[in-house]
């Protein structure tokens, strides 16, 4: 079994892979940075009786912390969609706490940002290009759609298997084209993972450039997804949704936003069903044998869901039922 874990950690991104092979991988860091305080966590169980708004992205996950209860030492991969600090907050952090192995590197470049009265830190934006630019003993992979590689698509013999994860976005030309016009979310990582429950696709902050990519060359590997992960945090971003009427996900992730930022009518319209992290918390997947098993930190979403809140998991999250791929 594999298991996805998609983090609440406010207005960001952070989703962590136990894949089979008992390799991890990261996808994105945010709210590292951020201590909780005991009057918070106190405020918050008690907050799990509210009605209609759940408050949940008022309690976010520290990344760090929760990779340490899993008991994860090594990370073996650390995937950064796109360089911007929602999707860098806590990179030190982590290097510091955690062994790295490798981090991909599409190509994408920005200038550093301007730090003074900023919510980030220059730290992790320092050491992001550190560890980019080959100065530390991680491993840079320098990879783009289609590649092809050992542990990611490939086993060791260099057929198709390793960890499932296949990159659909960026090419070279959506790079360029980045580094021209400095908007590094039509150059955001693009990846599918075909998980042993489901192809669940994780698109960073992908925009239309980078979808129209995606559909013209991955159409049939983007079909009929069992996880989306919506795109920029599930934010309204003056877009086309017309990818949804190919990806039909059969659930989506959205992160944290002011519901009146989220995008929720593209998905309505289509009749796709969504979970925010404002409802659940935290959101575990756990993957075997054609399904998905989910999992929910917050016990009043699950109970207003008519969960059977008896059955939990590992973690004492509770199930809200399984999303089959049979």
């Amino acid at each position: 079994m594999s298991t996805l874990h998609f983090l609440n950690v406010g207005q960001g991104d952070c989703t962590i892979i136990q894949h089979i092979s008992g390799r991890c991988s990261v996808i994105d860091i945010c709210s590292d940075n951020y201590q909780p305080e005991f009057s918070e966590v106190l405020s918050h169980v008690l907050a799990q009786k509210a009605k209609g708004n759940f408050r949940m992205c008022d309690y976010k996950t520290n990344p760090i912390m929760y990779l340490k209860r899993l008991g994860i030492s090594s990370i073996w991969r650390f995937i950064l969609t796109h360089p911007e600090m929602d999707h860098l907050d806590g990179f030190d952090a982590l290097a510091e706490n955690f062994i790295l192995c490798n981090f991909w590197d599409s190509g994408v470049r920005k200038e550093k940002p301007e730090f003074e009265n900023c919510p980030y830190k220059e730290e992790d934006w320092v050491r992001y290009e550190k560890i980019r630019d080959g100065n530390e003993t991680v491993n840079v992979i320098s990879v783009q759609a289609g590649s092809r590689f050992q542990y990611a698509n490939c086993n060791e013999q260099g057929e198709s298997g390793g960890d499932g994860l296949y990159i659909l976005a960026p090419d070279q030309q959506l790079v360029d084209q980045s580094n021209n016009n400095g908007d590094a979310n039509d150059a955001s990582y693009v990846v599918l993972y075909r998980s042993s429950g489901g192809k669940i696709l994780i698109p960073g902050d992908a925009h239309d450039k980078t979808w129209e990519y995606v559909l013209k060359h991955y159409k049939e590997s983007v079909e009929n997804c069992s996880i989306l992960i919506a795109p920029h945090h599930g934010r309204k971003s003056g877009r086309s949704y017309e990818f949804l009427d190919v990806v039909k996900p059969k659930l989506t992730f959205f992160g944290c936003a002011p519901s009146e930022n989220l995008a929720y009518d593209a998905w309505h319209y289509r009749e796709l069903p969504i979970i925010t992290n404002n409802q659940t918390g935290n959101i575990i997947g756990e993957c075997s044998n054609g399904h998905i098993d989910l999992y929910i930190e917050n016990r009043s979403f699950a109970e207003k869901l008519g969960a059977n809140v008896t059955i939990t998991n590992s973690k004492g999250y509770y199930n809200i039922g399984r999303i089959n791929n049979t």
